[in-house]
């Protein structure tokens, strides 16, 4: 678990001779897929003027809310640059898309609202608050992914450090750290459980991976 530029990121994944990455940003901009829809189909009504990627439709039908992918790169927000500019630059380093058949390094997509829906089944309490983190690490605690246990979380609440607005807050992740660690667990999902995942979109334009069997049509 760690913060770093882009520069840190290729350099880790340079010395990893076997690595499943997930990556939360779209490989590239989306090819039109949705526009291009025959009539009749299920993304047909959100045609017009949808400037999106097919994973993103089927996750917002859903009630996942995710941000559309532009159609052209100069026209997308600077994190799916950098997305963009990561997944060719891993690409150089070797990395295939996930699933390739016997290749030691791969890289996904993943979404980690996304990914927190599929597992909790629900729309999970808002990112920023203390719940809605206590709610993430709960889960993945349970998916034993070895970290730390939210509950102990108020095994160290007091009336003192009520009072004295002292909460223990270091027994909570950041909402980017419990972001990383869904990424992780896809992953590693992804690598050791690939029948255990669900793959979101069309291949062109980028699918998004979650860590589930299967999701269902409507998240509330």
């Amino acid at each position: 678990m760690a913060a770093g530029e882009l520069e840190d990121v290729l350099a880790l994944l340079a010395g990893m001779p076997s690595a499943f990455v997930a990556v939360n940003a779209p490989p590239r901009p989306n090819q039109g897929l949705v526009k291009r829809r025959p009539p009749g189909s299920q993304a047909a009504g959100a045609a017009r003027g949808a400037d999106m990627r097919l994973a993103e439709y089927e996750l917002r039908r859903r009630g996942i809310a995710v941000s559309p992918t532009p159609v052209r790169a100069e026209l997308s927000p600077a994190w799916m640059q950098t997305g963009y500019e990561l997944y060719r630059q891993m690409g150089q380093l070797g990395f295939k898309p996930c699933p390739t058949k016997n290749a030691e390094r791969q890289v996904l997509e993943t979404h980690p609202h996304a990914a927190f829906c599929a597992l909790l089944g629900i729309l999970p309490l808002a990112k920023p608050t203390l719940e809605g983190r206590l709610q993430r690490q709960l889960v993945l605690c349970e998916a034993r992914m070895g970290i730390r246990d939210p509950m102990e979380f108020f095994e160290e609440i007091t009336r003192h450090k009520l009072l004295k607005g002292v909460l223990p807050m270091e027994f909570i992740y950041a909402s980017e750290e419990l972001d990383a660690l869904v990424a992780a667990y896809t992953a590693w999902m992804a690598g050791n459980s690939p029948e255990a995942v669900t793959r979101i979109g069309d291949a062109r334009e980028g699918q998004v991976t979650l860590p589930v069997k299967e999701i269902l049509e409507k998240y509330s």
